[in-house]
């Protein structure tokens, strides 16, 4: 095991760093803030590296691929804390599922075909499968009004598929708290209209807010302000069941740091320009605003040393678009500087380009909580994914 510093100092390539201990205080003030009662699903989506580390203190795991059921088996997470969400599900993997009579989870339904499915399914191996029906939002996501409907009234001829439900979520980096109100006045008055007028009385409620992250230095947000008046919303509603709220932005984005060296220095056409060895395949903040706002940011070993003049911080791809920062302000910089990026902890490792160019994928740490890293994936190499194979039908 190696210390921050001694990592920083030998590392040749850019790399993450996920402080344990900053994710479980993350999620202890999440819960501080929010009602009582309140459960929370951790979109693994966000960060697959840190699942473990919080698996026993989430209620639930929300996972959109067989990739991802593949990570939690080999994490050994407990299939009682799994929601098999995803837009799209291969009938394959939900077979495999539904045919393990182990398997313990709980499914959202995207759509009637996929209602359908479980319905055949849950005959053909007498299985009772407990499912969400996810709301639409208006776009490609879920189902209407009228189609949950349609699937409760027929939920008497389907038995073995309960129906526990409703899932519903509809964007991220909501600072509006009018918007959400709007959005859980609709939900509460659905909510109730199937219980007054279709017997249906849900059990579960669950509700991805879209909870905000600051990731820029003009960001201005009073998040105390905010959960405090989100859970006033909750509270308000006045229909009452379990309600468990989906986030893996707000929950992991503040754990992560990503660190990536200064290679070359140069000024095109009186503009400062800082190239690094890495790039917009590394590190992904929301919205592609990365060149549009200055992100939360220092310069290694010099954080306390004034800034001097403005730079432009560029990645290493062969493209005009790989701007991580224009105009900012640093203080003296020169090649072999680390750059250290703040709120990395969500997306930024697996939603980049990793394979353009066939650069290397970055390291991955964790910082323990006794205030040691362990490496967790090490640098990949990806020519051999984009190297054609030689034999030829």
């Amino acid at each position: 095991m190696m210390k921050k510093e001694e990592i920083i100092g030998s590392s040749k390539s850019a790399f993450y760093v996920f402080d344990v201990i900053e994710l479980k205080r993350r999620i202890d003030y999440l819960r501080s803030s929010l009602p009582d009662g309140i459960s929370l699903c951790y979109a693994m989506k966000a960060n697959p590296f840190v699942l473990k580390e919080i698996s026993d203190i989430i209620e639930k795991i929300e996972i959109c691929s067989p990739g991802e059921e593949d990570i939690c088996n080999a994490l050994h997470i407990s299939d009682k804390k799994m929601v098999i969400s995803g837009i799209y599900k291969s009938p394959d993997f939900i077979e495999k599922l539904v045919s393990n009579d182990k398997f313990s989870g709980i499914y959202t339904v995207e759509s009637k075909t996929q209602y359908h499915m479980f319905c055949n399914l849950s005959k053909k191996y007498n299985r009772e499968i407990s499912v969400l029906l996810r709301l639409t939002n208006d776009s490609q996501f879920g189902i209407n009004k009228s189609d949950i409907e349609d699937i409760i009234r027929s939920a008497d001829r389907n038995e073995k598929v309960r129906c526990i439900g409703i899932q519903y979520f509809s964007g991220t980096q909501k600072t509006s708290l009018k918007r959400i109100k709007r959005e859980l006045d609709c939900l509460d008055g659905f909510l109730t209209h199937l219980k007054d007028d279709l017997g249906f009385c849900a059990k579960h409620f669950e509700y991805g807010p879209g909870f905000p992250v600051s990731y820029f230095e003009e960001d201005s947000f009073d998040e105390n302000a905010f959960l405090e008046g989100f859970s006033q919303l909750i509270d308000a509603m006045s229909f009452k069941c379990d309600i468990t709220l989906e986030i893996g932005r707000s929950i992991a984005a503040s754990c992560g740091k990503y660190y990536t060296h200064i290679v070359d220095i140069k000024q095109n056409n009186g503009m400062n320009y800082a190239i690094v060895d890495g790039g917009m395949h590394h590190i992904q903040y929301f919205g592609q605003q990365m060149a549009m706002k200055h992100p939360k940011l220092s310069v290694v070993g010099k954080a306390y040393i004034s800034n001097n003049k403005p730079w432009n911080i560029c990645g290493s791809l062969c493209s005009m678009n790989d701007i991580l920062v224009k105009q900012m302000p640093l203080p003296d910089i020169k090649i072999g500087d680390t750059i250290c990026f703040e709120n990395a902890g969500a997306y930024c490792m697996t939603e980049g380009i990793s394979l353009f160019l066939s650069r290397d994928i970055p390291a991955i740490y964790l910082a323990l909580e006794n205030g040691n890293l362990i490496c967790v994936r090490e640098t990949f190499e990806t020519a051999c994914l984009n190297t054609p194979k030689q034999e030829r039908i």
